[in-house]
């Protein structure tokens, strides 16, 4: 039994789901920044975005490819709920082209068979992997190979059926049979077979070989394939660990636009309308030469119908599913609340609203950096879990205030106004450079939790009034670019030398203490570590006070002038 059918099945299926995971890697290898570009240009409606996803979904090949690019824009920040939602819808429909690619082989069998193309399209696909020096035409290769191996995998399964899956065998055809007697048995079995395999091509696939075999039944294959729907969702939900509440939202619109879009084709699966819908559109008659074709076309039917249903609903499917996974305490929005692309045409207000998003983006860079420091003194991965979003989220602002200032730089400005532009633009890299040293802090915290390092009570002492100064500063930064204070200004660079002193001071008493004996080499570096990532978010910070200082515009204690022609390099 194990040599004849569960052997060949196991090693049948991992030909099929590694050529796949081959062929989406090698397309998406190739136009994988295209496509990604489409889904973030086109969905600015939701008709746009339910045609993106279903586009790119059928260029890759995996619909969880899909939903883990779409959980991470909206995890950024780059696309909103509404957006994502109708690229979740479009992915679900193109995920169906799988079904009749596996359909397309009873076709390939009347000139030969699959065994016939898999084979040569393994070896061309490796030997372009192989030999070629090129990064493109090794991901055609790739390609080229996954497609070969995902046929080859579909014929050892079907020749593993064949040989020994009877269909005229009773307790066989009584088996399945419960599927179409009970469909929502099959529904359930649908559902983990594709949260096991991880993959809702493989279980469509594996349903499709079955039919052709004559084993299940049309009506049985259809609870299974509205299962299908329900299991693949799992992906998404796996994306969305450890994401922001926006990408878990995400992944359980996914989760309810097919859980409810099951529910209620069940009523039309069980009164028996739905498989006579897809029998009528072959004539009333389903052979088993065509029934691959009829599982394809049910398959998409049903995501299809699905869709229509939802696409005018999205609002309501977005409250629902707020509704159901509500924001944490204290969480991110990484989304700017101030850029108006309507203002672009009155300079002087978009600058006055930039300086509001800048303010903004640097309270989130100051409590990622307190939380940072919080995690460290008390040994909390909770605290420390938070800071990770927050870059995140001041990431994604330094994106979207370039872009806006970008923007803004292509208006007809006065001279003033123009003036002002770079000065921001540096501001705000300097802003998203506090939170990456706050990032910095926290991956020290962690080292320190992970090695069980012990600080002395007197350096715990000197890095909390250290980082007390450097919030003092973020504060005063904060205030003298919301009212154009000079004063404050001044003040918060008396805070930078503070911890400019602070540092040298508090380094020389670490010397001293290791030299006592005090403390142990490995604190000691962690210590010294901490304190240069608070000097130079004072450093950063001093930047932003001296522009304030100079009205926003250049003079010789800043930066050189440099053209706005192209995104920064946030790690710049």
């Amino acid at each position: 039994m194990c040599t004849e059918f569960i052997f060949p099945i196991i090693g049948g299926l991992g030909f099929f789901l590694f050529g796949m995971k081959n062929l989406s890697s090698g397309i998406k290898n190739v136009a994988g920044e295209r496509l990604r570009k489409i889904l973030h240009y086109l969905t600015k409606n939701r008709v746009m975005g339910l045609i993106a996803g279903t586009g790119v979904t059928c260029i890759l090949q995996s619909s969880s490819a899909v939903m883990v690019m779409v959980v991470g824009f909206v995890n950024a920040g780059l696309m909103s709920l509404q957006q994502a939602i109708s690229v979740v819808m479009g992915a679900n429909i193109g995920t169906t082209i799988t079904a009749w690619i596996v359909a397309s082989i009873t076709w390939l069998e009347r000139y030969g068979g699959i065994g016939t193309y898999a084979l040569p399209m393994v070896g061309i696909g490796f030997g372009l992997t192989f030999f070629c020096r090129s990064n493109k035409a090794r991901s055609y290769g790739y390609a080229i190979l996954g497609l070969g191996l995902l046929f080859y995998g579909l014929k050892v399964m079907k020749e593993a059926f064949d040989g020994v899956i009877d269909p005229n065998c009773i307790s066989t055809r009584e088996f399945f049979a419960k599927f179409a007697e009970y469909p929502i048995l099959g529904v359930v079995v649908g559902t983990v077979m594709t949260m096991i395999l991880q993959s809702s091509s493989a279980t469509i696939a594996i349903v499709q070989v079955l039919a052709g075999t004559g084993a299940i039944s049309f009506e049985a294959a259809i609870p299974i394939v509205l299962g299908d729907n329900i299991g693949t969702t799992i992906k998404a939900q796996i994306a969305a660990m450890g994401a922001n509440t926006a990408a878990k939202r995400t992944a359980a619109a996914h989760a309810i636009f097919n859980i409810i879009g099951v529910t209620y084709m069940l009523v039309f699966v069980y009164t028996g309308l739905y498989p006579r819908l897809i029998r009528n559109i072959f004539g009333g008659t389903i052979d088993p030469n065509n029934i691959k074709w009829a599982i394809a076309l049910a398959h998409s039917v049903f995501n299809i119908a699905n869709t229509i249903v939802f696409l005018p609903l999205i609002y309501y499917l977005q409250k629902l599913t707020i509704l159901i996974v509500p924001s944490k305490p204290g969480e991110v929005d990484g989304k700017p609340q101030y850029l108006d692309e309507y203002l672009l045409d009155t300079p002087s207000l978009a600058l006055e609203q930039t300086t509001h998003e800048i303010i903004r983006m640097t309270q989130i860079a100051r409590r990622a950096f307190n939380e940072a420091i919080q995690g460290f003194l008390n040994d909390d991965r909770k605290v420390l879990a938070k800071v990770a979003l927050k870059e995140e989220a001041v990431d994604n602002l330094q994106t979207e205030i370039t872009r806006y200032l970008i923007a803004l730089s292509r208006k007809r400005l006065d001279v003033e106004n123009s003036q002002k532009l770079p000065v921001l633009l540096h501001s705000v890299n300097d802003i998203e450079r506090v939170g990456d040293h706050a990032e910095n802090l926290m991956e020290i915290a962690e080292r320190k939790i992970d090695q069980k390092l012990q600080i002395t009570s007197i350096a715990t002492d000197e890095l909390r009034k250290m980082a007390s100064e450097a919030d003092s500063m973020m504060e005063d930064v904060m205030e003298a670019l919301a009212k154009n204070d000079h004063t404050v200004a001044r003040r918060a660079l008396k805070r930078e030398d503070n911890i400019n002193r602070m540092q040298m001071e508090f380094r020389m008493n670490h010397i001293d203490r290791v030299n006592k004996g005090e403390c142990g080499l490995l604190p000691g570096l962690v210590f010294m570590d901490m304190l240069a990532n608070i000097e130079k978010i004072g450093d950063h910070l001093t930047n932003v006070a001296q522009a304030v200082l100079g009205n926003l515009r250049w003079n010789h204690t800043m930066y050189q002038e440099e053209p706005i022609t192209e995104m920064p390099d946030s790690d710049a």
